[in-house]
C-alpha cells in the first residue's frame, strides 16, 4: 500500500495557553482534493502553516510524502506549492518576472522553465498580463498569479488557503477546472474554503471546530450524517418568523433559504404535528412546508453550531 501524500499524527499547536490545533490525526491519499472546513479561528490556517514548515508543532508529527514536516522542512519544500490568504508576491515585478523568480527559487531554469511559464500563462488566463506589474493586477488576476507561482515547479502537493475568496464566478470556475486537471494527474490538493459549493467539489472533506477534527468523509457521507430530512417552512413575514421560530423549545437553529425558513430540530415531525393542531403565532401566516435534503451549508452550520442531536456520530477520522 502506497504512503499517503499527507499524514498527521496528533498534530497540535498552542500559543501560550491558547490551543489553536488540538491533536489532529488523519491522512490524505495522493491525487485527492481535500477540503478543510471550519469557522474563522477554527485552526485551519495554523494547521496548513505547520504542514508547510512555517510553524513548529507544539506536539505530534506530520509528514508529506513520508518526510517530517518540521525536521525535514527544507527538504520537502520542493515537493509542495503554497498559496497563502494574502497576496505574497513581488508587486514591483511583472507577472513573468515573478514566475522567473519563483522558478529560480525552486531550481527550475532554461527551456523547462520557459515552457512551464508559457503553459501557466495560458492555463491561468495571464497571457495578456505577462508584462503587467503584479501590484497593478486585479484581485482575481493576483490570485491567478499566486497560484501560477506555486505551481511553477510542478509540485506533488498544493496547499491553497481560501484561494477563491473574493473572486468572481468565472475565475472561481477557472481555478477549480485547474484543480480538477491537477488532481487527475496525481497532484494532491489541500484547500481551505468558506464556499460550500466548493466543498461539494472536493473528494473528501475534513471539518475542524475549535482546533479539533470532528469529521473527515466525502461530502455525501457528511450529508448523510443528518438524522432524517430537514424541515423547510413558508411563513410570512419571513424575517419575523426567523426571530419567533428560533425561540421555540426543541429548535436548535433556523436559517433563511430562498425566502423560506429552514429549521434544525431533533424532532421536526413533532413540531409540525403540534403546529397543525394549534399554530401559536397569530402574527405569522404559515403557507406550507416541505421536507428537504441537507446540503453542505447545513453540514457547516450543524458542526460549527454544535447541533449534535441531529447528527449521527462519525467514525474516527483517518
Amino acid at each position: 500500500m502506497s504512503k499517503p501524500a499527507i499524514a498527521l499524527d496528533h498534530l497540535a499547536k498552542s500559543f501560550g495557553n491558547s490551543v489553536a490545533v488540538a491533536g489532529i490525526s488523519m491522512s490524505v491519499p495522493a491525487g485527492e482534493i481535500f477540503g478543510f472546513l471550519g469557522a474563522n479561528g477554527a485552526g485551519k490556517t495554523t494547521t496548513m502553516r505547520m504542514l508547510c514548515g512555517l510553524a513548529k508543532p507544539t506536539s505530534g508529527t506530520g509528514q508529506i510524502a513520508g518526510h517530517d514536516i518540521w525536521r525535514e522542512r527544507y527538504h520537502i519544500r520542493s515537493k509542495f506549492g503554497y498559496v497563502a490568504q494574502k497576496f505574497s508576491l513581488y508587486p514591483d515585478l511583472t507577472v513573468v518576472e515573478n514566475l522567473h523568480f519563483f522558478g529560480g527559487a525552486y531550481q527550475v531554469s532554461g527551456k523547462p522553465l520557459h515552457k512551464r511559464i508559457e503553459t501557466l500563462l495560458r492555463e491561468l488566463d495571464l497571457e495578456g498580463k505577462r508584462t503587467a506589474l503584479a501590484g497593478s493586477l486585479s484581485g482575481g488576476m493576483r490570485q491567478m498569479l499566486a497560484i501560477a507561482c506555486a505551481l511553477i515547479h510542478e509540485p506533488a502537493v498544493v496547499f491553497l488557503d481560501e484561494p477563491t475568496s473574493g473572486l468572481d464566478p468565472v475565475h472561481r470556475q477557472q481555478i477549480w477546472d485547474l484543480l480538477y486537471d491537477l488532481s487527475s494527474k496525481g497532484t494532491t490538493i489541500f484547500v481551505t474554503t468558506h464556499y460550500m459549493d466548493e466543498a461539494e467539489r472536493c473528494t473528501e472533506v475534513g471539518f475542524l471546530h475549535q482546533g479539533r477534527l470532528l469529521a473527515k468523509e466525502t461530502p455525501l457521507r457528511l450529508k448523510q450524517r443528518f438524522k432524517g430530512q430537514l424541515l423547510e417552512m413558508q411563513v410570512e413575514p419571513v424575517m419575523d418568523a426567523l426571530i419567533r421560530l428560533r425561540s421555540v423549545p426543541g429548535v436548535l437553529g433556523v436559517a433563511l433559504r430562498s425566502g423560506r425558513v429552514r429549521i434544525y430540530s431533533k424532532d421536526s415531525a413533532a413540531l409540525v404535528a403540534g403546529w397543525l393542531q394549534h399554530w401559536p403565532f397569530p402574527e405569522l401566516t404559515w403557507r406550507g412546508h416541505e421536507w428537504v435534503a441537507p446540503d453542505m451549508e447545513d453540514v457547516f452550520k450543524a458542526y460549527s453550531q454544535g447541533y449534535s442531536p441531529i447528527l449521527t456520530t462519525a467514525e474516527a477520522p483517518s
